[in-house]
This record gives C-alpha cells, sequence and structure tokens, in this order.
C-alpha cells in the first residue's frame, strides 16, 4: 500500500535521491525545499503523487504551516523525514556566534519544528515513522567539525527521548547515521567554512586531506536501507549507513567503556 512521505532538504543529496526512490516505487511524496525550482522535473515527472513546497525549516510558522498543506493535500503524512541540514567547518576558536546559531536554528530547531507540527496528526492516525536524519558525527567527532557535531548530539538526544515518549502512539522513530558519502556535502550551500586563524593550519590540512582520501560510500545505495526502513514492521532506534561508520562508533563505545570503568572507583566514591 503507498504510503505518504514528507522529506525536507530535498532538492539535492539523501533527501532528492530518497524522494525519487519514493516515487518511483509509488508512494506520495511531499518534499520541501528551498528552492522550488529544484525540483522542475520530477514535477513534470510525477505530478500526481509529489507535492513540492517551499520550506526554510528554521521558520516554525512555515513548518506547521508546510505539514498542515501536506496533511491537507493527501490526508495523511505516514513518514517525516528531517533530511535538511548542513555542516560548518572551524575550530571551535574560529566560531562565529552566526555559524553557531545557523547550525542550531536548522539542524535542530528546523527539526524539531517538523516534529512538533507532525505528532497530533500521526497520534490521531496512531500510526506514523519519523527519520531524523544524524551522522556518524552525532556519536564521533573530528578536529574543525566541533559545531556540527554539537548539533547533531543535540539530534541523537532529542530523537532518542522523542522515540519512548510516542511508542505508545504508534509511532516509531529512527535516528539514521550516516559515514562519509559521495555527496555535495563539501560544495554548494551544505557546508559552510568559518573564517581561518593560522594557528590551526595544520589541523585544518589534515582535515582535508582525510576528507579527500576517505572511501566514501555511493549515496544512491542508501535508497534502498531507507525503503526498507521505511517498510519495517520494527525498525530499530539507529541505522548506521555505509561501511566507514560502523567499525568507527564501536571503536568510540569501546573507549568510552574503558574509561568509565578504569574510574569506577572514583564514580562510586562520589556517591557519597
Amino acid at each position: 500500500m503507498a504510503k505518504t512521505i514528507l522529506i525536507t532538504g530535498a532538492s539535492r543529496g539523501f533527501g532528492r535521491i530518497w524522494a525519487e526512490a519514493f516515487l518511483k516505487r509509488g508512494d506520495n511524496v511531499v518534499a520541501t525545499v528551498r528552492n522550488l525550482d529544484a525540483l522542475a522535473a520530477l514535477i513534470k515527472e510525477f505530478p500526481s503523487n509529489l507535492l513540492v513546497l517551499k520550506l526554510d525549516v528554521t521558520d516554525k510558522n512555515a513548518s506547521f504551516e508546510a505539514i498542515e498543506a501536506a496533511k491537507n493535500h493527501f490526508g495523511v503524512i505516514d513518514v517525516l523525514i528531517n533530511n535538511a541540514g548542513f555542516g560548518q567547518v572551524g575550530a571551535i576558536e574560529e566560531l562565529d556566534e552566526k555559524d553557531v546559531r545557523a547550525q542550531f536554528e536548522t539542524n535542530v530547531f528546523g527539526s524539531l519544528w517538523t516534529i512538533q507540527a507532525v505528532l497530533p496528526i500521526m497520534r490521531e492516525q496512531k500510526s506514523g515513522q519519523i527519520i531524523q536524519l544524524s551522522s556518524a558525527l552525532g556519536i564521533n567527532t573530528v578536529p574543525l567539525m566541533g559545531i556540527y557535531s554539537a548539533a547533531k548530539f543535540a539530534v541523537e538526544g532529542l530523537t532518542e527521548t522523542l522515540a519512548s515518549e510516542v511508542s505508545g502512539f504508534g509511532i516509531k522513530v529512527t535516528i539514521v547515521e550516516p559515514g562519509g558519502y559521495a555527496t555535495d556535502f563539501f560544495g554548494s550551500n551544505s557546508l559552510a567554512v568559518s573564517s581561518s586563524l593560522s594557528a590551526y593550519d595544520a589541523i585544518r590540512k589534515d582535515f582535508y586531506e582525510h576528507a579527500g582520501d576517505q572511501d566514501s560510500g555511493n549515496p544512491t545505495a542508501t535508497a534502498g536501507a531507507i525503503l526498507g526502513l521505511v517498510d519495517t514492521e520494527n525498525p530499530p532506534l539507529r541505522l548506521i549507513l555505509g561501511k566507514i561508520a560502523l567499525p568507527w562508533i564501536k571503536h568510540t563505545y569501546e573507549e568510552r567503556l574503558k574509561t568509565w570503568e578504569s574510574w569506577q572507583d572514583i564514580s562510586l566514591a562520589a556517591h557519597g
């Protein structure tokens, strides 16, 4: 049975790939974009089951209006995929206040507003699914991506809490954590770069060399995983995408456990 999927940030990258995958199998898609012309070709190809809405997710009122328009158009919203977001390169010392606020306005508050808007609909339906795009950097950190990680760490906490709050309403929640993929993340409007201080030039050089050398995944290969996630009866709370992220995340958790255990006596003594 066809589902109605609302995807934010659907003009390019993962959002567009997933929108096309759902459309091609016959689902209804509500694609939110900042520039309507970006999906002109898709609108012609799928005139009956694609609704494209202009949306800046940082605008709370506009987010509620978009959710309402989607519900009025298709009568239901089965799945919300919060994909809109962008990255930020800059050492913590280099970050401008506007950089920091923009990260949280888009990557955290932007998803919060659509969640708040869709929950009354899904509670009334007694069904629904919310998929939050996080990142391997929502669990791990690398130099120069600190504020992006901070935003994604916030998304992780927000979404994990959400899952525990809405499961009784028949609403399923999953955090998707991709590793490195060959999207346009390092181009277009997907990445902002802070003004640089020479003190961090060596770190910056290593960062870009590593980014260029990594075995990035094919973003189109993620479509099957997202379709399967929407189709499964019991989706996981977290889904890692790609071969790079899983061993990296496992190593991170192993190191954290070692540290906590090595300081266990101090931790227990602090109980009083």
